[in-house]
């Protein structure tokens, strides 16, 4: 056998070093290229009224349940239309209906409840009757806007009552 051998050069730890980064920091190049690439595609699509969107929802999701509103206890009560103690009270019930509450607008509902009479009806909002709580749960209430209310549901009702 012929003996042939090639020289093979030495390698320098400078060269392993170097080759060590070089193979490290390529990859880590390229992954971070791609990121950005990700990112700055993704910013493209974001849509400019979506902040103004976002900052209106949160700030409806972060306000507060209810206001507090400070009254001179030693000011005139302002009396509250029928209409109006609907609207405050009495609507939660009689417009869905609930716990068999006759509802707003309901001739049928409302016909044989008329037939008792106005006295009675409003004797009945005062005091309470089966589900209904006295007063409709609205405690603040006169008896004169207890019955305006009455009048203003049984009429709709097809009565022909007299608010007082």
């Amino acid at each position: 056998m012929s003996e042939h051998h090639e020289k093979m050069t030495k390698t320098t730890p400078m060269q392993v070093v170097v080759a060590t980064v070089g193979g490290l920091v390529a990859p880590l190049i390229a992954i971070f290229l791609i990121i950005q690439l990700v990112l700055g595609i993704q910013a493209s699509h974001v849509n400019q009224d979506t902040d103004d969107v976002q900052t209106e929802a949160v700030a409806e999701r972060i306000k507060p349940v209810g206001d507090v509103h400070i009254v001179d206890a030693s000011a005139p009560k302002v009396e509250k239309s029928g209409e109006e103690v609907f609207s405050a009270v009495c609507t939660a019930c009689h417009t869905s209906g609930a716990l068999d509450a006759p509802k707003q607008g309901n001739k049928g509902d409302w016909e044989k409840r008329i037939g008792q009479g106005y006295d009675t009806l409003v004797k009945h909002a005062i005091e309470g009757i089966r589900a209904m709580p006295p007063r409709g749960g609205g405690a603040d209430l006169s008896d004169a806007e207890l019955a305006r209310a009455v009048a203003y549901m049984a009429n709709s009702g097809g009565a022909k009552f007299t608010a007082p």
